[in-house]
């Protein structure tokens, strides 16, 4: 069965995105304030996790400060009190992600669904149904900027890189234009980082993409692959999201392969939080989301300040009512416009900030990984979701499991069996892989965990610097 698609809904809020661009901050804020009021109300009477936390107050003028916040956690262990369509059963969906032939095509209850990635410590699955899609295609399509004039998607061949076996965001997003768009299956395709780079750079080389899609540390393996005379990939765009992407890290893709680099921010909770704008600047899509900055104690923090986590409300989705959900990005909120002109609110932020490794093999020549392919390894072949993996030396890496006791030192030997077999598959089964079960991963200063170390990150007073912030799209 085929994702839903409802296209007068479509563009209607297709026509609704494009006009919100120049209705102002105030028009910007009327939609927000318009939305929350219909979520409260739905959620409401369809939610019991949501009735529980607001009471008796009233659902449409009720602050969304006074609603207390909640965890993934929380709502994963509660999902059948926290889902508004009483078809949607957590044990049916686990068995549908399960099954990669059904990546991109309808879920029980006939809504689209995609899995988070376990980077919190807490996997979960989100399901979307036709107006939530609707309104990420238009906010993809309308809201991101062109990157060459006068070129648009019609004829692009199109290359994703990334994990393509699972019902991740990002892989199911691909697989459901494939299906739904005429012509688009042999110029929309997926790439897995999982293989070997050489059998990677082959296939990308053999599809001759003109755009490329993936995170900014696997564009820079395939940039700085191109720099060493090991593949003629030629690029005319680079889209980025899921992990932070740096200045450096922007100015080497650019400078490789001769072309822009956009970048965007989004999660599997929301797959189009923010797109850069003409001047590389992050605008939130806040017409449609709501983001609090907040400190540890979900306090507010003010305008141009970081705070320790941040909280979201999803106005697109109400199957999953998201409201006031702990996303555990650090960002800035700007309350100064941007000189672009938008009305969308500017902001910083500071998603993953996992790092490339580059291992040497057994004949001393350097192999590069990118760390969500290694993430993707450990949670999805050994079910660990709670470690850290840092790189000790050139040829050595060093495994940390949260968990303790007999249970946590199985965990641990399933992890490194599995990270054994990758490593060989790439060429690497001379690096010396130890580990210890029992070990809370290391934070950076900020608070947020990063879960694949290389050896330059800096290490203050036996606790690791922060990296930059960039952005996040999670959705693995």
């Amino acid at each position: 069965m085929l994702s839903p698609l409802d296209l007068w809904q479509s563009g209607v809020i297709a026509l609704d995105v494009a006009a919100a661009s120049y209705a102002g901050r105030a028009g910007v804020l009327a939609r927000q304030r318009r939305r929350l009021a219909a979520l409260h109300v739905h959620a409401t009477e369809h939610s019991a996790l949501v009735r529980e936390r607001l009471g008796r107050r009233d659902p449409t003028t009720t602050p969304l400060t006074d609603i207390a916040p909640v965890s993934k956690a929380e709502l994963m262990h509660r999902f059948a009190h926290w889902v508004t369509d009483p078809r949607l059963e957590l044990k049916a969906l686990r068995e549908f992600a399960a099954d990669p032939a059904l990546i991109g095509q309808a879920c029980p209850g006939g809504h689209l669904l995609w899995t988070s990635s376990g980077s919190s410590g807490e996997p979960a699955l989100f399901v979307q149904d036709a107006e939530a899609l609707a309104v990420y295609d238009a906010l993809e399509a309308l809201r991101r900027p062109r990157l060459r004039p006068f070129s648009g998607w019609m004829g692009e061949r199109v290359a994703f890189v990334g994990a393509t076996t699972g019902h991740f965001a990002s892989t199911v997003s691909l697989e459901r234009l494939r299906r739904l768009v005429p012509g688009a299956a042999s110029l929309l395709r997926g790439f897995s980082f999982l293989q070997p780079t050489p059998q990677l750079l082959r296939e990308l080389e053999a599809f001759a993409p003109s755009v490329l899609a993936t995170y900014p540390t696997v564009a820079l393996l395939l940039a700085e692959e191109l720099r060493a005379g090991r593949t003629k990939l030629q690029l005319a765009e680079v889209w980025t999201g899921g992990e932070t992407l740096t200045h450096g890290m922007r100015a080497a893709i650019e400078q490789a392969f001769g072309c822009r680099v956009g970048n965007s921010y989004g999660a599997s909770e929301f797959l189009a939080l923010a797109s850069e704008c003409r001047l590389g600047v992050l605008h939130l899509n806040a017409d449609w989301a709501i983001l609090e900055a907040v400190d540890e104690h979900y306090a507010p923090v003010p305008d141009g300040q970081a705070g320790h986590t941040c909280l979201l409300t999803n106005l697109a989705n109400r199957l999953q009512p998201l409201i006031r959900y702990d996303l555990g990005d650090r960002i800035i909120l700007h309350a100064e416009p941007c000189a672009c002109g938008s009305p969308l609110p500017a902001l910083d932020v500071e998603g993953r900030c996992d790092e490339l490794l580059v291992l040497r093999d057994g004949r001393g020549a350097s192999q590069r990984l990118a760390p969500l392919a290694l993430t993707t390894v450990i949670e999805d072949d050994a079910g660990v979701f709670a470690f850290q993996l840092e790189q000790s030396h050139a040829n050595a890496l060093f495994l940390r499991i949260a968990e303790g006791g007999a249970s946590g030192q199985r965990a641990l030997a399933k992890a490194q069996q599995a990270l054994r077999r990758y490593l060989a598959q790439q060429g690497l089964a001379n690096v010396r892989l130890e580990g210890a079960s029992g070990m809370p991963p290391e934070r950076a200063l900020s608070g947020k965990q990063c879960r694949v170390l290389g050896p330059s990150r800096a290490v203050r007073g036996g606790r690791r610097a922060p990296a930059p912030r960039g952005s996040r799209k999670p959705s693995a």
